[in-house]
């Protein structure tokens, strides 16, 4: 197991009857928001007495973290992530990162051997039970064998013999907790008591800690568990030996006192990952891509010979609930007019792309907009690992298969290629591709010209670069299908004022190519202005796909053609209207538009 150690020294608490530290002078002096955490979990308490507060200063507390806290100087800041675990983000002068360090019920303390005997003893209950049928089940089996295995011990009261010993060695402790006299006949003690055939004696704090440690290495993914469950985090990362690295959504990039000492204890805990998730990785298949069962995409390389800084591995988070674009216009992404010009675009069937380079949060908008699709519309969506979240309940989720990954099996592999045409003769009304990268494009292309809407993701900088992509090796779409794509929404992660922001930098609506000069033609329809961090409309008026194409579907004359601008304008302020009413949510968002549309309102 990887070495868990905070960043400074830490100061020696016993917790017990007889210190009870609810009723100590830091914790009445905390403010609310910082009781009502210690409230749910009492670990945070007994950190804030472990941890120097005359270095590094009392944490400031917040139930929920805010996008405005983002680029705060020197964060000091502590946060719930469950009852269980309470997160620190402490400063680094000394370096680029910041610190990010899990509150876990063991707080630091090493109760290895305690665990080892624990494991030992449940063992012998292992044929009791019926093999568990769920991550939940497995969880409900382990903490009642350890529960079978031990015996809360109070550290006030008398047993006879071994036991009471025992007792009276830890009130001595808890009386005097800086004498290592008593902390080593308590230890001696508890080791004298665990060679005979009773229970293993453990304080409640003790049992509490065990149960943690044992359900999050046994059931989940070990010390990643406490990034797993923050609903903060967007990556994790272990580049090789030494730390473990963070992507945090408000703090940016964070350090966890998480360390990779050995190649050897590296290459043991990515291989029981890969074993967890099912797709064990090996020298023969040193690579791994898979999804954990919070549909976050995990990322495996093992061994050496094909990484020269040893095994790593990169989680990529999201969220349970998609961001809505009422959240991601708050955010800055994009604002009200585009999107009701990606709403009047969807809900005609138009074809999109949603490009821009790594983490620059395009499968974010591509989620997003998904709620302006006709909510009774068929959705077929490929993907190598399953990222797209949709809200639609007639919704096909696709995924490519390797060749033999099922255990025991020898199957053959399905690719992207094989599923956009067998999506094909499923009559949907729109197909999404996770990312086209191969010559599945051409397979997509062709799809727009019969008829079917495509959305996907494509990494591209630009529309030059896109178009440059699509038409170039390995895709090859012929460059006369290239306006069947209608428009293209360009997203970058920029920096402003210091921050790391996401911003749709243009949208460009694709007019077509022309075969004597060899050249593609395109309108830039809004664009993104760095200096005011504004949105420009600099199509108005001059819309080819609105006044064209949709304006054309919807049986509006030629010479009357520029009322679809009214209309444009008239669906931004019903999301302004929705958004100033206190909706934000994707899903609610996405069953308002339906019913708007369906009572006649647009």
């Amino acid at each position: 197991m990887p070495r868990t150690e905070a960043p400074f020294a830490l100061n020696k608490v016993e917790v017990s009857a007889a210190h009870d530290l609810m009723k100590c002078g830091l914790y009445r002096i905390l403010p609310p928001e910082g009781k009502e955490i210690i409230k749910k979990n009492k670990y945070v308490l007994q950190y804030l007495h472990m941890i120097p507060l005359e270095r590094i200063g009392t944490p400031k507390f917040y139930k929920e973290l805010s996008r405005k806290l983002k680029g705060m100087k020197d964060p000091n800041v502590i946060y719930p992530v469950s009852d269980e675990i309470a997160v620190h983000i402490c400063p680094d002068k000394n370096d680029a990162r910041n610190y990010y360090i899990p509150i876990e019920p063991h707080l630091f303390q090493d109760l290895s051997d305690l665990i080892a005997e624990v494991e030992k003893r449940i063992a012998l209950l292992v044929d009791k039970y019926e093999e568990p049928r769920s991550k939940e089940e497995q969880r409900k089996i382990l903490e009642k064998c350890i529960d079978e295995v031990c015996v809360v011990v109070p550290l006030k009261g008398a047993y006879l013999g071994r036991r009471g010993m025992l007792l009276h060695a830890a009130n001595l402790r808890a009386a005097n907790p800086s004498g290592n006299h008593f902390g080593r006949v308590f230890n001696a003690l508890r080791s004298l008591f665990l060679d005979g055939h009773g229970k293993i004696p453990v304080t409640p704090y003790e049992l509490r800690a065990i149960k943690y440690l044992m359900v999050r290495d046994k059931v989940g993914l070990g010390v990643l568990e406490p990034f797993i469950h923050d609903p903060y985090i967007e990556d994790i990362s272990c580049s090789g030996l030494g730390n473990i690295f963070i992507e945090h959504k408000i703090f940016e990039s964070l350090k966890a006192p998480i360390v990779f000492e050995s190649e050897e204890e590296l290459d043991e805990f990515v291989l029981k990952l890969s074993e967890k998730i099912g797709k064990p990785v090996s020298f023969r298949n040193p690579i791994v891509d898979a999804t954990l069962p919070d549909g976050s995409r995990i990322n495996i390389v093992f061994g050496r010979d094909i990484s020269k800084k040893g095994s790593n591995f990169t989680i990529r988070k999201f969220s349970k609930t998609p961001l809505s674009v009422l959240q991601l216009i708050e955010f800055g992404t994009f604002n009200y007019l585009m999107a009701a010009y990606f709403w009047i675009a969807l809900r005609d069937g138009m074809n999109c792309f949603v490009a821009g380079e790594t983490a620059s949060g395009k499968t974010t908008t591509l989620n997003a907009i998904t709620t302006f699709v006709p909510p009774n519309a068929k959705i077929i969506s490929i993907e190598d690992t399953p990222e797209v979240q949709i809200p639609h309940k007639n919704w096909l989720r696709e995924v490519t298969r390797s060749a033999g990954e099922r255990k025991g099996s020898e199957t053959s592999s399905v690719e992207m290629f094989d599923l956009l045409k067998a999506a094909l003769r499923q009559r949907p009304n729109l197909i999404i591709v996770g990312e086209i990268r191969g010559i599945e494009g051409n397979i997509a292309f062709q799809a727009m010209q019969t008829g079917h809407a495509v959305m996907s993701t494509f990494h591209a900088a630009s529309v030059e670069k896109l178009i440059q992509r699509l038409t170039g090796d390995p895709i090859r779409v012929p460059k006369t299908y290239i306006d069947n794509l209608n428009f293209v929404i360009i997203q970058n992660a920029v920096r402003l004022k210091g921050k790391l922001v996401r911003r749709v930098t243009s949208v460009s609506e694709i007019i077509g190519y022309d075969p004597p000069s060899d050249t593609f033609s395109y309108i830039e329809v809004f664009r993104w202005n760095p200096v005011t961090d504004t949105f420009e409309f600099t199509g108005n008026l001059n819309s080819y796909m609105l006044e064209e194409k949709i304006a054309i579907k919807r049986g509006i004359p030629h010479n009357k053609k520029r009322k679809i601008y009214k209309e444009l304008e008239k669906r931004a302020n019903i999301l302004k209207k929705i958004h100033e009413s206190g909706v934000t949510d994707f899903y609610e968002l996405f069953n308002l538009i339906a019913k708007i549309e369906k009572e006649g309102v647009i």
